[in-house]
């Protein structure tokens, strides 16, 4: 009998009790930015910005070599001045179009920003993921997202494909347990 693949993320998101408060943030299509900005005071820090090799998982959903590098951007989304969700893009170096151009000139503003506010965007199916220290994003999450002891064995995060014209840019969000604790930060619930 096959042995489901631990690291694998997945299409369909069950209810557990260790996700069941972060269902709404999961699920949700429309911009993350957007929904934090409506919550507090919203900032964004980048972390880290340039060519490196995606983990091979990313390799994988976007069609790359292993070997291969592509752009990637790591930023930290906050809420009052509470860092509330890591946020990791690849992009690949090839074919490079307006996308590669504009996720270059970002700067402090929200990729969000750019993907929900032009039409030619179109956004693939979400995927889902428990994340724990086996994962190539808990480490540098747990580190942007300054996560104080005892730090959380896992953390949840979701996945989406982003294409513009012949251009792909994967997006991993993975979401701090702070999120939760702000009065304000409690969204509308949605099954």
């Amino acid at each position: 009998m096959p042995v489901a693949d631990p690291q694998r993320w997945r299409s369909n998101l069950l209810r557990t009790a260790d996700n069941i408060a972060f269902l709404p943030w999961l699920r949700d299509r429309a911009s993350l930015t957007a929904r934090i900005q409506t919550r507090g005071r919203f900032a964004l820090q980048v972390i880290h910005q340039g060519l490196a090799r995606p983990t091979a998982d990313e390799a994988r959903a976007l069609g790359l070599a292993v070997e291969e590098q592509a752009w990637i951007r790591e930023v930290v989304l906050s809420c009052d001045d509470q860092r509330v969700v890591f946020a990791h893009t690849v992009l690949p170096c090839r074919p490079r179009g307006p996308l590669t151009l504009w996720l270059a000139r970002l700067g402090s503003r929200s990729l969000g920003a750019l993907l929900f506010a032009h039409a030619g965007f179109s956004r693939g199916p979400m995927t889902f993921k428990r994340i724990d220290r086996r994962h190539a994003l808990y480490s540098p999450a747990v580190t942007a997202l300054q996560l104080a002891e005892p730090v959380p064995g896992v953390l949840w995060a979701r996945r989406s494909q982003f294409g513009f014209n012949n251009q792909s840019v994967l997006v991993s969000e993975v979401f701090s347990p702070l999120l939760l604790r702000s009065p304000s930060s409690k969204p509308p619930s949605t099954n």
